[in-house]
């Protein structure tokens, strides 16, 4: 994957990482709205903690996705070691 390639998962991957997204802006969002109006450190903790694994859940998906991908098609021009070492960027 050293030249720019598009994320390749399936459809129901795909939609499911953007939903993992979707979920996370919103925590993210209430993290921001949260901190604005000063409310309770362990809230605010926990809310970011959410938004983190949502993150996690969705990077995680994401790059699994296109490691079976690269894995059923290596014609396909994905890179194997690459998509491992950005899988382990995300622990």
């Amino acid at each position: 994957m050293s030249d720019s390639a598009p994320v390749r998962i399936d459809d129901a991957e795909r939609v499911e990482a953007i939903k993992r997204l979707r979920r996370a802006e919103g925590q993210i969002a209430g993290v921001i709205r949260m901190l604005e109006a000063e409310r309770d450190c362990r809230e605010v903790v926990t809310q970011l903690a959410a938004a983190s694994r949502a993150l996690d859940r969705a990077g995680f998906a994401i790059v699994a996705g296109g490691l079976r991908h690269c894995l059923e098609d290596p014609t396909d021009g994905g890179d194997t070691e690459e998509l491992e070492r950005l899988f382990l960027s995300l622990a």
